[in-house]
């Protein structure tokens, strides 16, 4: 399904990013936003990746255990079917979607509708994640949250994997990640820094 643009009566809606590493409260600020929004009475509908069901199967949860009622699916493509009458979209884990979230994005905004996007900006390697850096490019509202590295105290903005896998995505928790500094991140990768 094409959305068509909303040229006349409604201003166009927009791209607001919430990126940054592992454990640094994206989904805790995601779902402060839409609550907001809900509080509005704004229509609201959120996403989550079908692959991440770490703690819900439905609900995007964060690690403060704060939840809120979503749609899995498996590709952005899929949102078009679930947009009657919606406001504000949410997007979880978008790092773990495919390359057309952004054109996706685009086209909501372009219909009216505010998208709020939340992921990781980086994979375990340092590296950017996914479609994240282009949403970054288009976006009109940025935020990166940061975590506290538990090495040193510093702000962390990595995701370091304490565990072997070498695929990019693993799911996982404090069990396989933990939020770093530069200077840990880098540390922990010349050698084994656990502690």
């Amino acid at each position: 399904m094409f959305l068509e643009p909303n040229f006349r009566g409604q201003r166009s809606g927009w791209i607001e990013v919430i990126c940054g590493s592992m454990f640094s409260g994206k989904t805790e600020e995601l779902i402060r936003r839409l609550n907001r929004a809900k509080i509005a009475n704004q229509n609201i509908q959120i996403f989550k990746p079908l692959k991440d069901n770490r703690y819900d199967k439905t609900a995007v949860v964060s690690h403060n255990e704060n939840a809120i009622a979503s749609l899995p699916v498996a590709k952005s493509i899929e949102f078009y079917e679930h947009l009657e009458n919606i406001n504000v979209v949410g997007v979880d884990e978008a790092q773990f979607f495919d390359s057309q979230l952004t054109e996706v994005c685009q086209k909501m905004a372009i219909k009216g509708i505010r998208v709020i996007v939340a992921g990781l900006d980086m994979d375990f390697r340092g590296k950017p994640f996914g479609p994240i850096p282009n949403l970054l490019a288009v976006a009109e509202y940025i935020t990166k949250v940061h975590a506290i590295c538990p090495h040193c105290g510093s702000l962390a903005t990595h995701s370091y994997r304490l565990s072997a896998e070498e695929e990019t995505v693993v799911l996982g928790e404090k069990d396989k990640y933990e939020p770093r500094c530069r200077i840990c991140y880098e540390m922990g990768n010349i050698l084994d820094f656990r502690s």
